[in-house]
């Protein structure tokens, strides 16, 4: 019996076989876990991957805020191009991006390369992101569930962060720095697998992706996060960053309000 609570028009995006659903949301998990890990897995590493790539003590907190800069101001955008070309699409694309990153991150030779590497890895981050949040949504109906599903996807995430911790003390102990970003390898290839084979094929939609907004959305939140991430280690430009981020934040926003009611006020005639 067809399950009417599902809407005609997203009937290719879900799933109908429970079991499938929940192979899949074990996929998801292993993008989720990759996410999360990565945040944190490099502290441990830092000091191992200075020793051996030479990079001076005030560079070290660009290993990190490069991934939290990329992943935060193209979370907004990720997520509307998983509208526009499809979430599967863009699920497939940020696992593989994910894993060649931490590839060339992992045989990094110089500073310059690891950092670009991580930047790279937050890009993708983002696109997995937003595709595995609206898989796991699509993918399961309303109902028990939808809430047992989220229950384990958020869980996932939370304990990411901790085992990233953990994880990047042992494998720097006893294998290498470097194996903190091949361990993603190891996780992505699975993912990659569940995702080809079980994720909903879905339709390419006619999202719009305004530009003008979107761009000066993503612009604000790396503003954000890059101050937040400096005024941290610089103790003399907190007050600065306190009383400036404030007020660019507004500003940002305020120009991406305008843009949207712009945008809306052209396409109202047509709509007409």
């Amino acid at each position: 019996m067809t399950d009417t609570s599902v809407p005609l028009d997203r009937a290719t995006d879900t799933d109908p076989a429970p079991a499938r659903r929940w192979w899949l949301l074990a996929g998801l998990g292993l993008a989720q876990i990759m996410i999360t890990l990565d945040a944190t897995i490099m502290n441990i590493a830092l000091p191992s991957a200075q020793a051996d790539l030479g990079f001076s003590a005030a560079s070290r907190s660009w290993v990190l805020t490069a991934y939290t800069v990329a992943f935060a101001g193209l979370l907004l955008l990720s997520g509307r191009l998983a509208d526009r070309i499809g979430r599967r699409n863009v699920l497939v694309i940020g696992l593989i991006g994910f894993m060649l990153a931490s590839a060339v991150g992992g045989a990094a030779p110089t500073f310059t390369v690891l950092i670009v590497a991580r930047a790279v890895q937050g890009v993708f981050a983002a696109l997995l992101a937003s595709a595995a949040l609206a898989t796991v949504t699509t993918t399961f109906p309303s109902g028990l569930d939808r809430a047992r599903a989220f229950g384990i996807f958020g869980a996932i995430g939370v304990a990411g962060a901790s085992v990233g911790l953990i994880l990047g003390g042992v494998l720097t102990e006893y294998l290498s720095w470097r194996w903190a970003m091949y361990i993603n390898i190891l996780f992505a290839l699975p993912a990659i697998l569940f995702a080809v084979l079980l994720a909903p094929r879905g339709r390419a939609g006619a999202a719009r992706i305004g530009l003008p907004s979107t761009l000066a959305v993503s612009a604000g939140l790396v503003g954000v996060v890059y101050g937040f991430t400096n005024a941290a280690q610089k103790a003399h430009a907190r007050h600065v960053t306190l009383n400036t981020t404030g007020p660019t934040v507004l500003r940002r926003f305020r120009l991406a309000a305008r843009s949207a009611v712009s945008l809306r006020g052209r396409a109202a005639p047509a709509g007409r």
